[in-house]
């Protein structure tokens, strides 16, 4: 294991605890942004093209147009295993006003993927990021899990969540981009 994901999963430890305490994670908006996008927020690189589960190349750019919820997960992540259900929900919920959940796992294999996602019901893209610190790196950094982006139609990482949020604040920022 990196010294990153060692990092990471003291971290998500961290998390955990919080959660069960009832407090969320940090929320943070990108500078001045309060339900929609700061015009000047930093642009996600999306020129990065992943596997997912199934082995299919996908490109992170041929989503830009569309409302992003971008989440950095694990499934060994106590707080990504909350989080989840919400992302489903969200999917289904919002898929046909142009957004799109992507999930890209941190640190498993496809082997450890595939009977998850299943389990899960994971209806929307898992992609494997194992071995791809320059996605985590392009688009973070990535310091613990779960982290989530919410990414503008024009390519702007307008929230980042690290640490378990709270669903009402997932869905407010997506409502607020929309």
């Amino acid at each position: 294991m990196s010294k990153r994901w060692i990092v990471a999963a003291a971290a998500a430890a961290g998390l955990a605890a919080v959660a069960i305490s009832g407090v969320g994670g940090q929320t943070r908006p990108a500078a001045g942004a309060a339900v929609a996008c700061d015009p000047d927020a930093r642009p996600a690189n999306l020129n990065f093209t992943l596997k997912d589960v199934s082995g299919k190349d996908v490109k992170l750019a041929s989503f830009k147009g569309k409302v992003i919820l971008l989440n950095f997960w694990a499934t060994w992540c106590g707080p990504c295993k909350i989080e989840i259900p919400w992302f489903n929900e969200f999917q289904l919920k919002y898929k046909d006003r142009g957004f799109v959940v992507l999930g890209i796992s941190a640190d498993d294999t496809v082997e450890q993927l595939k009977p998850f996602v299943a389990e899960q019901k994971m209806g929307y893209p898992v992609l494997v990021g194992l071995g791809r610190d320059d996605v985590q790196d392009a688009l973070g950094p990535v310091y613990g899990l779960p982290t989530t982006l919410l990414i503008s139609r024009d390519g702007k990482i307008c929230q980042t969540h690290v640490g378990l949020a709270k669903r009402a604040a997932f869905e407010k920022g997506i409502l607020g981009l929309l």
